[in-house]
C-alpha cells in the first residue's frame, strides 16, 4: 500500500508540474500495483480505491493530453473490472461490497464525461449493456 501511495503522490507531482510523459509513467506503475495487489490487499476498501484512483488519474491525464478516447477506455475499463468483481463469487465479500460501493462512483464518472466529451465506442457499449442486462442479484453481498 505504501508503495502505492508513494507512486500516485510522484505522479501527482509530475502532473501538477505539467511533466506528462513522467506523470503517465508514474500512473502507469500504480496501476499495474494496485491490479497486482486487488486481491490480495488487507484492506478491501483501499485495494478498489486504489484502482478507481489509479484509473481516473489516467483518464485526467488522457483528457490534458486531448486524448478523450483514451480517457473514456480508462473509466470504462475500471467500471467493468467493478461490475466483474461484484458478480465473482470466489472473491471475498469484503471486496464485492467494496466493489459494489465504488462502482456508483465510476458510473457517476462515466456519465459526466459523455455529458462532456460525448460517446466513444467503448462507452456506448458499456452503458448499454448495462442497460440490457436484468439488474443483478446480489446473493450474499448486504
Amino acid at each position: 500500500m505504501e508503495h502505492w501511495k508513494r507512486t500516485i503522490e510522484r505522479a501527482n507531482r509530475f502532473f501538477m508540474l505539467g511533466e506528462l510523459v513522467d506523470a503517465r509513467e508514474m500512473y502507469l506503475q500504480a496501476l499495474a500495483l494496485a491490479q497486482v495487489l486487488f486481491e490480495r490487499w488487507a484492506d478491501a476498501e483501499e485495494a478498489v480505491a486504489a484502482c478507481v484512483i489509479s484509473h481516473h488519474n489516467l483518464a485526467d491525464l488522457h483528457l490534458r493530453l486531448n486524448q478523450p478516447e483514451e480517457s473514456a477506455e480508462y473509466l470504462c475499463a475500471i467500471h467493468q473490472r467493478l461490475l466483474q468483481t461484484l458478480q465473482d463469487p470466489r472473491l471475498s465479500p469484503a471486496l464485492r461490497e467494496a466493489a459494489l460501493r465504488q462502482s456508483s462512483k465510476t458510473y457517476v464518472e462515466l456519465l459526466n464525461f459523455i455529458s462532456d466529451h460525448g460517446e466513444y465506442p467503448r462507452t456506448h457499449r458499456l452503458l448499454h449493456i448495462d442497460a440490457a442486462k436484468p439488474a443483478p442479484h446480489h446473493h450474499g453481498v448486504h
